[in-house]
């Protein structure tokens, strides 16, 4: 099986918690306290989320950037 890559948006909670998030897969996040822990349970949690979604799974999505808005 060829590995496939996916963007993990990282963000951190009012407590300190980080969130990751898989945005080519629905409902794919977790959260940890530290970034090593995190991308153990995004891992997991990717492979969970393509083995419930099976080979209609989208392919990852280019990360083009981030911008920061204020209104």
């Amino acid at each position: 099986m060829t590995a496939r890559r996916f963007t993990v948006v990282i963000e951190r909670d009012e407590d300190g918690t980080l969130i990751g998030t898989v945005p080519a897969l629905h409902g794919c996040h977790t959260q940890a306290s530290t970034i090593d822990e995190l991308m153990v349970r995004v891992r997991e949690t990717i492979a969970l989320c393509l083995e419930v979604q099976g080979e209609d799974a989208p392919a990852g999505l280019e990360l083009v950037g981030f911008q920061s808005v204020s209104v």
